[in-house]
């Protein structure tokens, strides 16, 4: 039962004639739990040793949420009656305030710590996906090039042969019954009058061949690479996210409960006459009016959302220059930004900021609609990722079904609308452009996948009818 009305003169007059002595057994049981490890982890005062454990502990995965017995109004009021267990109260809240302070803190820092992880991540998956591209590429360049050699020499062989009124038909022999490349050739090794008059021809035709057999062989090294990486990265995604969740939830839980903290801290300290029922009513209201407050950021974030999507009607945008932000086209899909094409999609120039420069490849485009500027899902389908991305700033990546997904990059601070495990449709506001991560301003960088590697989003949108 909670007592009414305790005033700072009644509580004088209670302290006139206590003994000054420590308190009874049973207030040491409520308010000095036995001491050992996990109460003090739990009340922060090993928060600094703690965070390091976890961090080598954890590899960066996880945190162990951070544990308090927080006190009660009665706990307040029973501490009060008492100078000895009020000091210790006092005490024991701050520790508590602290002990949050400390765990949003950590949380914090593992968040970006493995956000900046991710996004190494994947830049490296991306680069060697690129590079077996390029390697198998040019493997197929050099086995074109072998083929057309050895068929050169074929026709040259029998040119030669004819002249010399040799049996004709070594001109239907070498005009097509050799399966491929090294058929041909393993065939024309075999002439002598080759070698000694067409040595050239001969030998571009087999140094092609091997150049294409090299060229696939590191092909496939690197693609065994490549899948190797992009499990790497949907680890470090996972991790990521998980990471950021975490930290969210313990931001959610110190301001849930410092408040009241506060408040019971101030009743401890306060030498007035206020009562504790004063200070429990003042926290009431607090939370009232942070309902209320949270109650009117929603309203003026539907009102934005509104705001923006009335801004973007009207449909298609066409070339690089903008436009149709939000509007679904026949195929289903929509353009994911209003603002003009910045940045295309290939190699670049690399540019150099105070303190990043820019890659040399570029696996997405860059739409400028200008900073607040709505970010509209391209597809309908489901959000695997929103959060910190280490470059690519605050990040969301949708998985769109059957292989196909996209990535909206450079989110402004407070800017995702959505969270993991959402549907989104075709054409909704996800988030606000913004210049977070490496960025050289405000604007979106957009991203189109097929099997979680990026492709070009100018030829893939544009097969979709919308052109960025």
């Amino acid at each position: 039962m909670q007592p009414e009305n305790i005033t700072a003169k009644s509580l004088t007059d209670d302290a006139s004639t206590d003994c000054g002595c420590a308190p009874t057994a049973s207030e040491q049981r409520r308010l000095w739990p036995a001491m050992n490890r996990r109460t003090a982890l739990g009340l922060g005062i090993l928060g600094v040793a703690a965070f390091s454990a976890v961090g080598v502990a954890t590899n960066g995965f996880s945190t162990p949420a951070f544990a308090a017995d927080y006190p009660s109004w009665d706990d307040v009021v029973a501490a009060k009656s008492n100078e000895a267990a009020k000091q210790a109260e006092i005490t024991r809240i701050q520790e508590l305030i602290a002990g949050l302070e400390a765990d949003v803190a950590a949380k914090k820092q593992i968040a970006q710590q493995l956000a900046d992880e991710f996004y190494v991540a994947q830049q490296a998956y991306f680069d060697a996906a690129l590079r077996a591209d390029q390697l198998q590429q040019q493997a197929d360049e050099q086995a074109a090039a072998a083929v057309d050699a050895a068929n050169k020499a074929g026709r040259v062989a029998a040119q030669l042969y004819r002249n010399g009124g040799d049996d004709t038909s070594l001109e239907l022999f070498f005009a097509g019954s050799a399966a491929g490349a090294d058929d041909l050739l393993a065939r024309l090794g075999t002439m002598d009058k080759l070698v000694q008059r067409n040595q050239d021809v001969y030998a571009q035709a087999v140094t092609a061949r091997d150049s294409a057999q090299s060229l696939s062989d590191q092909a496939a090294v690197q693609r065994a690479e490549r899948d190797r990486l992009q499990k790497v990265a949907e680890e470090k995604m996972v991790a990521a996210q998980k990471a950021a969740d975490e930290a969210q939830a313990a931001l959610d839980a110190q301001n849930a409960k410092r408040g009241e903290l506060e408040a019971q801290l101030a009743a401890l300290q306060d030498a007035t006459a206020a009562t504790v029922a004063q200070y429990e009513e003042g926290e009431r209201v607090r939370k009232e009016q942070e309902r209320l407050r949270r109650e009117e950021e929603a309203r003026r974030a539907k009102e934005e959302a509104d705001r923006l999507a009335q801004q973007n009607q009207g449909g298609g945008g066409g070339g690089g220059g903008g436009g149709g932000g939000g509007s679904v086209v026949g195929s289903g899909w929509a353009r994911p930004s209003s603002g003009w094409r910045s940045s295309g999609y290939g190699a670049r120039t690399v540019q150099c900021g105070n303190s990043y420069c820019s890659s040399g490849f570029h696996y997405g485009v860059d739409l400028a609609a200008g900073c607040g500027a709505g970010i509209y899902a391209a597809a309908g389908g489901r959000v695997v990722y929103a959060g910190g991305n280490g470059g690519y700033g605050n990040y969301i990546k949708i998985d769109h079904g059957g292989g196909i997904g996209t990535g909206y990059a450079h989110i402004r601070p407070g800017g995702i609308f959505v969270g993991v495990g959402q549907w989104v449709g075709a054409g909704q506001l996800i988030a606000s452009e913004g210049n977070t991560g490496n960025s050289f301003g405000c604007h979106l960088h957009f991203e189109t996948y097929v099997n979680n590697y990026p492709v070009n989003p100018i030829d893939f949108m544009g097969a979709r009818g919308i052109s960025v």
